[in-house]
């Protein structure tokens, strides 16, 4: 059982809130993923859970027993951190095993704890080579093994792809999300990478200055986000807030549309403008456009990969009606 319930839980360093009251609940075997900017509060977060800060106000629940006072090592939960920690003049089975060593399990459950998650994580032909042998993402697996063994309540995951180059990112991303699958375990995540967050949840909780900003799942933040902050910052490229008469048309102050939301034409549509940079990725094209409805910034379009265009060229955009978001003064969203 993981179910962890956070109830008006606030974190001060003297005179600074970081994080006023909030209420959060985490359900037994759910993938959490905080996101948001730097800065957001979305580590210190995860260490109030994890018991490494202590909490200015509120209670923290694990799986209904008040947790707020109990130590960190007592809490039944397990930490994988952006560096990986390892001792180095250790063989990996030996970094595996240090916590059930400390813990006075014996050898023969500490045996088949480590086969286990070697098993798991790819790691079986590794066990007697020292880190400083191993790849990144290697390393990054035993310490994802070393919290494995020790059957937590729950993983806290503290921005741990960070470290890795975009290659080892993806492939580490992807095995942790089917190590979730598999081991059906409560998963905390945090990362500002919000690819991340959109890949890898079942829920995904958006921070901002240390408040609640929305939570759901995937999907739900990308097609009804519930302000321009969470509409801005899901998503990739991010959405096109337009501002002005078009958007009072609408009876907005803003209106959003995302990049692959825009139909492109080079003969006629809703907005006319000229192309400026055209990023080509292969399967995809990201155009930027100079128009006249958002003359302060570009517009992002995102196109196939064969559209053909250049520098200068003069196109015409028109949104799709239905996916265009609404947001008023306050920066709530219309429905």
């Amino acid at each position: 059982m993981g179910r962890i319930t956070l109830d008006k839980v606030s974190k001060s360093f003297g005179d600074v809130e970081v994080i006023p009251p909030l209420d959060l609940t985490i359900e037994d075997g759910e993938f959490t993923v905080f996101v948001g900017p730097s800065g957001c509060g979305k580590s210190t977060l995860l260490r109030l859970i994890a018991g490494l800060e202590d909490i200015t106000s509120g209670q923290i629940r694990i799986d209904g027993a008040d947790a707020t006072n109990v130590p960190p090592a007592k809490r039944g939960l397990a930490m994988v951190f952006q560096s990986y920690a390892l001792y180095p003049h250790m063989t990996v089975r030996k970094n595996i095993a240090f916590p059930m060593k400390m813990a006075g399990i014996d050898q023969a459950e500490q045996d088949r704890r480590i086969d286990a998650a070697a098993k798991a994580l790819n790691l079986t032909d590794y066990l007697d080579r020292r880190p400083g042998q191993l790849s990144g993402g290697q390393r990054q697996r035993v310490a994802i093994g070393r919290a494995i063994v020790r059957e937590p309540a729950a993983f806290l995951f503290d921005e741990p792809l960070s470290n890795l180059d975009a290659a080892l990112r993806v492939g580490m991303r992807l095995e942790i999300s089917e190590l979730h699958e598999r081991l059906k375990t409560t998963m905390i995540y945090v990362t500002h990478d919000q690819v991340e967050a959109m890949t890898m949840a079942d829920k995904i909780v958006v921070l901002q200055a240390g408040v609640i900003e929305q939570v759901g799942s995937p999907l739900d933040l990308y097609e009804r986000p519930c302000n321009k902050f969470v509409a801005g910052f899901i998503g990739s490229p991010k959405m096109n807030f337009i501002e002005g008469e078009e958007a009072a048309e609408l009876g907005a102050t803003t209106i959003g549309i995302r990049p692959e939301h825009i139909s492109i034409s080079t003969t006629e549509g809703q907005w006319k403008g000229t192309v400026g940079v055209a990023e080509h990725l292969g399967s995809d094209t990201f155009l930027y456009i100079h128009s006249d409805v958002s003359p302060s910034e570009t517009m992002t379009v995102r196109v196939d990969g064969e559209f053909s265009a250049r520098h200068g060229d003069t196109v015409y955009l028109t949104p799709r009606a239905e996916r265009i978001h609404k947001f008023g003064a306050d920066g709530l969203r219309i429905e």
